[in-house]
């Protein structure tokens, strides 16, 4: 029959599968779905006891999201606290070698009870684990792309975890809710469904506060992060809470992806949310005035919603900012950042605007953009950008003006003056992040055309890959959110 899930049950179909089915049968558009579930969902915090209730009822919900022609990946955390269970061990160790032992003795576990539960109803699974330095390579970060595509297309759920044996905390993501929206970014999924012990982002912690009130729509992060508690911590065995959730949605969100807090109690609520959400763009879409059906608004389920982005960032930008830690900084100035902040510059950086740079990178490695905190000496700059004298001071729009068709002699004059002057010092105390990017030079290239126009970075440096210094420059701060500091 058409529309219809049938499922084979070794025993008798309990309440909550029954509820789930009937809840499934309205279809919504099929999607790309990426399900976070924590430490605390998956294992009882004092016991380490997995929480088969609560996975099972995860899994017959993706199972049945699968039926509806949606595509799921499930970031699940745990396998350090199913380890603890394994080695009857009663917390999570101290040590980092304690910790990765444990993890490589859980992981094992833990795919084989996903395995179990998902072989019930003969789905087949994944297991994908991932380091940030698995995909702070591009090709490598391409090539894990690929895989989870690919697994998709075959109808394979893949289970996504961080591979905890072998991280090292300069190559960690953290947490699983970051690692959740990196997937998601990665696949562009459509929703990010992160399942917590709460049912959604609260003024208050709604454990301890009774007059805590539930945030449905979060449409501004940075401004809702003034309005809301993240007290909300992680437990004794993960590592996230309601400030990794709302830095994830963040994340996700700038990747264009829909991302949702609501509770791993009941995760059958993905499937009203979904209708609920559908039915609100059915209604948007909805504008013929003679249109006699009315529309019955359907009963709001419990949740938060981070909406998307709606100019969400490029692949390669998404992958900059959120999948590589920078290896230095490049010091731009106000006239630059302005500039960056506009769309229309596509991210890429002239040599005209930078002012400094700050640690050793390579070329191809992130840096971070960052702009003094004071910007006296920045309008100083501007007002020397005239002065022929010191071309490397130049702002971007003076250096705009200035004729590609210099002479020989004068660039010979510029090259001199930039090489020989010493590049200003800059402390992390001096600047503040405003975005990240791709360093088409090494530091000590940029460092030498700082300042400089385009056209004389061959004269300066014997050869020019680009005519831009960074590029896939991603802008999190505007000028005017700096300008107030």
């Amino acid at each position: 029959m058409p529309g219809a899930c049938f499922i084979v049950f070794n025993h008798a179909p309990s309440p909550f599968s029954v509820q789930i089915l009937s809840m499934s049968r309205t279809k919504s558009t099929p999607c790309i779905i990426v399900i976070k579930l924590g430490t605390s969902s998956i294992v009882h915090e004092e016991t380490h006891q997995p929480l088969l209730s609560t996975l099972s009822s995860v899994v017959e919900t993706v199972v049945h999201l699968r039926k509806q022609g949606h595509k799921v990946v499930l970031v699940s955390s745990g396998a350090i606290g199913v380890g603890l269970r394994r080695m009857n061990i009663a917390s999570r160790p101290k040590n980092l070698s304690g910790t990765q032992a444990l993890a490589a003795i859980g992981q094992g576990r833990l795919i084989a009870l996903y395995d179990e539960l998902f072989g019930h109803l003969e789905q087949p699974i994944a297991q994908v684990l991932l380091t940030r330095g698995d995909i702070s390579d591009r090709t490598r970060y391409l090539n894990a792309v690929n895989t989870l595509n690919e697994l998709l297309s075959m109808g394979v759920v893949p289970i996504v975890n961080e591979n905890d044996t072998i991280s090292v905390s300069e190559i960690k993501f953290g947490d699983n809710d970051t690692l959740s929206a990196i997937t998601s970014s990665m696949i562009h999924a459509d929703y990010l469904f992160l399942l917590t012990d709460v049912d959604g982002l609260y003024t208050a912690n709604p454990r301890k506060d009774s007059k805590a009130k539930q945030i449905e729509i979060v449409t501004s992060i940075s401004a809702i992060r003034s309005q809301v508690s993240t007290t909300t911590l992680g437990s004794s065995l993960g590592t996230g809470g309601m400030e990794t959730k709302i830095i994830a949605a963040e994340m996700a969100t700038g990747a264009g992806v829909t991302t949702v807090i609501t509770s791993s109690k009941r995760p059958e609520n993905i499937f009203a949310i979904l209708e609920y959400h559908d039915s609100l763009k059915s209604t948007a879409l909805s504008s013929e005035p003679s249109n006699e059906k009315t529309l019955i608004p359907l009963t709001r389920p419990p949740h938060t919603v981070f909406m998307p982005s709606l100019v969400p960032m490029r692949d390669l930008k998404a992958w900059t900012s959120h999948t590589l830690f920078p290896a230095g900084s490049v010091v731009i100035d106000s006239g630059a950042h302005r500039v960056l902040s506009k769309r229309e510059s596509g991210g890429r950086l002239l040599a005209a605007g930078v002012i400094g740079v700050m640690g050793a990178f390579a070329s191809g490695q992130a840096v971070r953009i960052v702009i003094r905190v004071s910007h006296e000496e920045t309008d100083m700059l501007s007002a020397q950008s005239s002065r022929p004298a010191s071309p490397r001071r130049l702002s971007p729009i003076a250096m705009g003006t200035l004729s590609r068709s210099s002479s020989s002699g004068n660039l010979e004059t510029n090259k001199s003056l930039n090489v020989e002057a010493a590049s200003p010092q800059f402390s992390e105390h001096d600047v503040i992040e405003v975005g990240r990017g791709l360093a088409m030079y090494n530091y000590a290239q940029i460092s030498r055309v700082r300042g400089l126009n385009s056209s004389q970075l061959v004269q300066v440096l014997g050869y020019a890959d680009s005519e831009y210094v960074v590029e896939n420059i991603t802008i999190r701060v505007p000028p005017r959110s700096t300008s107030e500091k």
